[in-house]
Order: C-alpha cells, then sequence, then structure tokens
C-alpha cells in the first residue's frame, strides 16, 4: 500500500510546474555536508527501487511519470 501511494504521488509531483514547492523539494538537492556513513535513501531512490521491482529499472522515472495512462499501468 505505501509503495503505490508513493508511487502515485510521485507521479502527480512530477506532472506539476516547476515552480511550486512541491516540485522543488522532490527535484532539488540540499545544500551543505551530509552526515558520516551511509547516505539516507531519498525519495527518488524510493521510486527507482520501486521501478526496478516492476521491471522499468532502465528508464527515467521522471519522464514516465509525464505519462499519466502509463504511470498508472506501472
Amino acid at each position: 500500500m505505501i509503495k503505490s501511494r508513493r508511487m502515485r504521488w510521485a507521479g502527480h509531483v512530477a506532472r506539476k510546474e516547476e515552480w511550486r514547492s512541491s516540485y522543488r523539494i522532490l527535484v532539488g538537492r540540499s545544500k551543505g555536508k551530509r552526515q558520516f556513513g551511509r547516505p539516507r535513501r531519498r525519495w527518488e531512490d524510493n521510486i527507482k527501487m520501486n521501478l526496478c521491482e516492476v521491471g522499468c529499472g532502465g528508464m527515467d522515472w521522471f519522464d514516465l511519470a509525464q505519462d499519466r495512462d502509463m504511470w498508472r499501468v506501472l
């Protein structure tokens, strides 16, 4: 349930305008130094992992999300 809702939300945000804050948070990069150790997993990393599970790992998720019908099928 969590994975499907995460994918639905990511597709929704990917189709928004670039000036929206939710879009900038999803796509943007944080500034500053990161902590030592393993890097935390980002939303984008989770989305890519979910796409690998359904067999679309090599594709750009952002371009796939622009086609709403195709994104829903995935």
